[in-house]
């Protein structure tokens, strides 16, 4: 039987008022909790891990968003609250802006977090249309508050001179799209937090995010990644799915299959393993 050392929570945040170009990825939790239940697969992921309560996974629900600024808040206290009864949090946004307010409660729970950021953008705008909470600000922010001690980016493939500054401003390491090859070494450490952008992917695989980014990984390539992450993954979101732009629920299916194998990761950390990785 697999092991796991804490229950892997799955929340929907369905948040979308930081979007810049299109609304729509405040549907997605409903959207792939419905292709979840379809019973179209099976919700094992390719280790065996099963994601039932019987190996220590449940989903916990959306957080009550309405899409106003109170939302961040909303957001932040109940991720603490899972943390606190001792569960993982994989988050279902919604988009990116989301991975802010879930930082500011996995900083306080996990010190000196490393973060894996899977996207076609660096999100590291100082602002964005005069905002500075946008989909295309939360690195910038997380990175200012020091709420991690080291970015890493994969993916990225629309980098411009601002973005770059900003990125030598906090240290991030980026691998671009055009360089990045399955076999890099991303040498990551625990504790580590995944952050997941579908655009990430190419647009064949994921026609269902609001912005298109031709060049993308492929989906064996993500799920790879994940399957490859040697170190205690603590907490996980998914994020930028916008069913109004899926075709024949595609998407959709990408993002059951990439909450299995996240899920399975962050189920596998040996116990007392994060505790000790976020002290050291």
């Amino acid at each position: 039987m697999v092991r796991h050392s804490a229950q892997v929570a799955l929340l929907g945040v369905p948040f979308d008022a930081y979007s810049s170009f299109l609304r729509g990825a405040s549907q997605a939790p409903a959207a792939v909790r419905q292709v979840m239940l379809s019973g179209a697969s099976n919700m094992t992921a390719e280790n065996g891990y099963v994601l039932d309560g019987e190996h220590g996974w449940r989903d916990a629900g959306d957080v009550a968003c309405d899409n106003s600024k109170e939302d961040f808040d909303r957001i932040s206290v109940r991720v603490s609250e899972l943390l606190a009864a001792g569960e993982k949090v994989l988050s279902l946004g919604g988009d990116h802006s989301i991975t802010y307010p879930i930082l500011q409660a996995y900083a306080r729970a996990y010190p000196g977090l490393c973060i894996l950021h899977l996207d076609a953008h660096p999100d590291l705008y100082d602002e964005l249309d005069g905002n500075r909470l946008s989909h295309a600000c939360p690195f910038a922010r997380i990175m200012e508050d020091q709420l991690a001690k080291r970015l890493v980016q994969v993916g990225i493939r629309t980098l411009n001179a601002h973005q770059a500054e900003q990125a030598e401003r906090f240290g991030v390491t980026m691998h671009e799209a055009r360089n990045w090859k399955p076999e890099t070494s991303l040498g990551l450490h625990g504790p580590l937090y995944l952050s997941i952008d579908l655009d990430v992917l190419d647009p064949a695989f994921a026609p269902g995010v609001s912005h298109h980014e031709p060049g993308g990984l492929s989906v064996r390539d993500v799920i790879g990644l994940i399957q490859s992450i040697g170190t205690p993954l603590v907490g996980a979101d998914i994020v930028e799915y916008n069913p109004q732009r899926d075709i024949n629920g595609m998407t959709a299916a990408v993002c059951l299959k990439l909450i299995k194998e996240v899920s399975a990761a962050m189920a596998m950390s040996a116990p007392g393993q994060d505790a000790a990785e976020s002290r050291g």
